[in-house]
């Protein structure tokens, strides 16, 4: 390989490398990095769908209680790829949460997902997790 060769290989693997993780948040003074984390929970069962009063029943007893400083959850209508390549479209709900970037808080949601989809008999919860700033 010539040195122009390894040149360009070099910088294109500082590149990739670079893209690989997100830059450090710069919050203002008066904000703090957290963790903003959004949850996608299918409806559809292979025995129906979950309810309206099933889904609030795990809200108030699977989340609240470890996100009891708060959470904010709404209904979507969302679509999906199974693993059998059936496209899905179903009534959904969408759950954010925002907290500290700490091995607790990580737990809570995977025991959030892992719980629902036992419960459910989900294939999957979509967890879309990304770094924020936040002000009181």
């Amino acid at each position: 390989m010539t040195a122009v060769g390894a040149l360009i290989v070099s910088l294109l693997t500082l590149t990739l490398c670079g893209c690989a993780t997100l830059p450090p948040n710069r919050c203002e003074s008066q904000e703090r990095v957290v963790v903003n984390d959004m949850l996608y929970f299918g409806t559809a069962t292979a025995h129906g769908v979950v309810s309206r009063q099933q889904w609030n029943e795990f809200v108030n007893t699977v989340v609240t209680p470890r996100f009891p400083m708060g959470l904010t959850v709404w209904p979507a209508s969302g679509q999906w790829q199974s693993a059998d390549g059936h496209i899905i479209h179903e009534v959904s709900h969408v759950l954010a949460l925002v907290h500290a970037d700490d091995p607790g808080s990580d737990l809570a949601v995977l025991t959030i997902v892992s719980t629902y989809k036992t419960e459910f008999d989900q294939e999957a919860v979509l967890r879309v997790r990304s770094a924020a700033c936040a002000s009181p």
